[in-house]
């Protein structure tokens, strides 16, 4: 999972919401990726994208998976936030113009947890 060992805690993980959300948009688009966006455009935003229509970057860091989904962050964002477990979840509204979760009246949300020091 990402560089994560057995007794650490994930850096990443899903609610049964975004897990619903994600098994509807695997099933119509196929294999898939998350890519925590920097803040830009689309906000604060975990975004999905087909896994064979994003290229990652050098920089981009694996956080985990969840369900099988790989979560990417950038590099410099994933240093800023070492210390923080993030929790995708869904809820009610549009997604990023370019995410896989716009159309579907729902989107991706993260949320964030402290990770304790180790």
């Amino acid at each position: 999972m990402g560089g994560v060992g057995e007794d650490e805690p994930a850096r990443v993980v899903a609610t049964p919401r975004a897990l619903a959300l994600l098994e509807e948009i695997v099933a119509r688009h196929g294999p898939v990726l998350f890519h925590q966006s920097g803040g830009c455009c689309d906000g604060s935003s975990p975004m999905c994208y087909p896994r064979d229509g994003f290229v990652i970057g050098d920089h981009d860091v694996k956080l985990g998976e969840i369900a099988g989904v790989p979560v990417y962050i950038g590099g410099a964002q994933a240093a800023l936030w070492r210390h923080t477990g993030l929790i995708i979840d869904a809820v009610e509204g549009r997604g990023g113009m370019f995410s896989l979760d716009n159309g579907t009246e729902r989107r991706f949300l993260t949320r964030s947890r402290l990770l304790p020091p180790g």
